[in-house]
Parts: C-alpha cells; sequence; structure tokens
C-alpha cells in the first residue's frame, strides 16, 4: 500500500512541478491568458503567483489521475509489481516529452497567428489588444499541447509498464 501512495504522490507532485514551471513561462508570454481568460482565482497582475498559483490548480487533479492508473497498472493484481522508485524515470521522461510538445505546440500557435493564419476572432477583441492574439494563441496551443500529450503519454505509460510487468512474469516463469 505504501509503493501505491509513492506512485500517487510521484504523479501528483511531478503534474504540480510541471505546471508551475510552465505557467511561470506562459504568463510571461501572455498574462491576458490567466488575467482575463480564467476564472478570476487571484487578484493580481503578477506573471509569478499566476503561475504559481494557476500551475498548481491546473495540474494536481491530473497528476492524482495519473497517479492512481500508474499505481494499478504498476501494481494490482498478482504479476510481480514495480516498486515507486521504478516509476521515476518513466514520469520524468513523460514530462520531457509533454515539456517538448508544449514548445512545438506554442511555437506553431505563435508563428501560424503572426502569419494570418488565425484570424482573431470576435469575442476575443474587447477584452485583448490586437498585438497580443500571437502571445495567447501561443499559450493556448502550448497549454492544450501539454493537455493532450500528457494524457496521450499517460495512458501509454500505464501500458508500458503493465506490459513490463507481463514481460517480468513471462521471464522468471519456471517451464
Amino acid at each position: 500500500m505504501i509503493e501505491t501512495l509513492k506512485i500517487i504522490f510521484a504523479c501528483i507532485a511531478g503534474a504540480i512541478i510541471y505546471g508551475i514551471v510552465h505557467d511561470q513561462i506562459t504568463a510571461r508570454i501572455c498574462i491576458e491568458y490567466f488575467t482575463v481568460f480564467h476564472p478570476p482565482v487571484f487578484v493580481t497582475q503578477s506573471p509569478t503567483l499566476l503561475g504559481l498559483g494557476w500551475g498548481i490548480i491546473a495540474t494536481w487533479w491530473v497528476g492524482l489521475l495519473l497517479g492512481l492508473l500508474l499505481a494499478l497498472s504498476a501494481r494490482a493484481g498478482s504479476r510481480p509489481k514495480l516498486s515507486a522508485a521504478q516509476q521515476i524515470r518513466p514520469i520524468a521522461r513523460l514530462l520531457l516529452v509533454t515539456a517538448c510538445c508544449a514548445l512545438i505546440g506554442g511555437l506553431t500557435g505563435f508563428v501560424l497567428t503572426s502569419h494570418g493564419f488565425f484570424a482573431e476572432p470576435d469575442w476575443i477583441a474587447p477584452p485583448l489588444v490586437s498585438s497580443s492574439y500571437p502571445a495567447f494563441v501561443a499559450d493556448w496551443c502550448a497549454h492544450s499541447a501539454s493537455y493532450a500529450s500528457g494524457f496521450v503519454g499517460g495512458i501509454t505509460l500505464c501500458i508500458l509498464q503493465y506490459r513490463k510487468r507481463v514481460r517480468v512474469e513471462s521471464s522468471t516463469a519456471t517451464p
């Protein structure tokens, strides 16, 4: 049970750390992404405080969900169990891939918007200065890419860890 809780905690901690770092960057790219287009949870214009607060709020639950699924994949049933320590590298790899996807998504959104491929919709015009639109789209794309790649990567990670248990079991089985 302790190993299961360690896996869940590792995923929550990893997600929160990722979220804080991610939001520290994106809050500096376009602060309006947080101050105008998010509910007013924090009354501040500080990108540091917004990144810290939203980095926690927007990711702890993702880490919990991944932690529960990963703990099941690594520990449930009669197959050989994987430890929490064995999950640290795969979790770190998932976060690194997610960060790369966020970077690619953000850059793609910024470049496409800067070159006129995404026109500014009417509903954005009043609260956002037109010159901030490419930065807003960069943030939106970076966040969307993080969630999408984290979801797909998290499911993939769970499948890979379960398959690892199957391989360990079959390699230790006696004929």
